[in-house]
């Protein structure tokens, strides 16, 4: 199964949801989702401190992008994910919370 993210208007034969317009997003705001890079980073510093800086990138980015009001650069956040998830053992907290991060962003 596919997801997919819309965010508009819909138009055609299945136009649907609220005057034809469907928002579907992952659930979290920008300020949800920089506290939980915050707590991968703490996170991370107590488990793997090697991996700190993948999840630095993805605080900074993170920040940069809401005080520039710009959306976040996903293929360097994705990047940064990857590495900390091959670096941190299965079923650690800084696994959950890179996978938590992911989810919120839609990855």
């Amino acid at each position: 199964m596919s997801t997919f993210n819309f965010h508009g208007n819909i138009e055609g034969p299945a136009n649907f949801g609220d005057n034809g317009r469907i928002e579907i997003n992952n659930g979290a705001d920008a300020a949800t989702v920089l506290r939980v890079a915050d707590q991968l980073v703490d996170r991370l510093r107590r488990e793997n401190p090697a991996l700190v800086a993948p999840a630095q990138v993805i605080q900074g980015e993170l920040a940069q992008a809401g005080q520039e009001g710009r959306a976040a650069d996903r293929g360097r956040i994705r990047s940064a994910l990857e590495t900390i998830s091959v670096g941190v053992a299965a079923g650690s907290g800084g696994f959950a919370l890179a996978q938590e991060l992911a989810r919120a962003l839609g990855m």
